[in-house]
């Protein structure tokens, strides 16, 4: 048996089958009327959703509508001016990034955001290095603690690469990987954290039809090995065909939320992406 074989890509808390964990309905994040305000403007206006363990959702709207503002709420880069965000039943709001990530939070950004100058595996570990505790110490002087995290690093980073399915470019520069390769690296920088929850941000942007239908059997796979998954994403076709359930944004309003076929077919919804009024929709 490969070391790839004997090591879950996930840990082992996060397993749980899907279907199970649906049919459970756990809380895993409540986004509860939250209001965000720049000025005068307001970005967020009341916004009120839950995320389940173990399920796909989506979060969509047209250009503008909020989506990735919430995202930024969510993972400590912006703080709601009203409401609440708790995470694994914890308030998160006032609580730095990083302490986000550590309890099981991770995400992607709508424009790629990698170190160039390192390799696709060296881009993975310091995912990996967000749980390590060895001290500045022990890393000076390279004791067995810290000399075991950085083994256990590498192994991680081998086997996401291989999950995402670029395990051939580890040893390259992310600055000389295709575009949809550098999202593959992305998500598997995620993962590294060992989380439970991924929030992927427009993943597909820029992707050819193969690249999406790719993409979303790989979000399956990430589901499948016990990773809830939040997804923003303009492709309509692939938020159809993956998500369990969806919430709809407009000018930073929540005007529908459902299955995919109640949301496709919701009034409010059409009239938002075809920008015609509510009661010709």
């Amino acid at each position: 048996m490969s070391e790839t074989e004997q090591k879950p890509v996930v840990p082992a808390q996060a397993t749980a089958p899907a279907a199970e964990t649906m049919k459970n309905r756990e809380p895993l994040l409540e986004v509860d009327n939250v209001t965000l305000r720049f000025g005068g403007v307001v970005a967020l206006d009341k916004v009120d959703f839950t995320l389940y363990k173990g399920e796909i959702l989506g979060l969509i709207g047209p250009n503008g509508a909020g989506k990735t503002t919430c995202f930024n709420a969510m993972t400590g880069i912006y703080q709601p001016t009203e409401g609440q965000i708790r995470f694994r039943g914890e308030k998160i709001s006032g609580k730095k990034r990083h302490q986000i990530t550590q309890m099981g939070m991770a995400r992607t950004f709508q424009n790629i955001r990698l170190f160039p100058e390192m390799t696709a595996l060296e881009n993975v570990q310091v995912g990996a290095d967000a749980h390590h505790k060895t001290s500045v110490i022990s890393a000076l002087f390279r004791l067995p603690r810290h000399r075991r995290e950085e083994r256990e690093g590498r192994e991680k980073a081998q086997r996401l690469l291989e999950f995402v399915g670029i395990p051939h470019r580890l040893h390259e520069y992310a600055r000389n990987l295709s575009y949809g390769e550098q999202r593959r690296l992305e998500i598997a920088r995620a993962l590294a954290t060992d989380p439970v929850l991924l929030c992927l941000d427009e993943p597909a942007a820029g992707f050819n039809p193969a690249e999406k239908e790719e993409l979303l059997q790989l979000i399956r796979q990430i589901r499948d090995q016990g990773v809830t998954v939040l997804l923003i994403e303009h492709d309509m076709r692939l938020v159809m065909g993956v998500t369990d359930r969806i919430v709809v944004l407009e000018f930073g309003k929540k005007i529908a939320e459902g299955l995919p076929a109640e949301v496709r077919d919701n009034p409010k919804v059409i009239a938002a992406y075809l920008g015609v009024p509510d009661d010709a929709a």
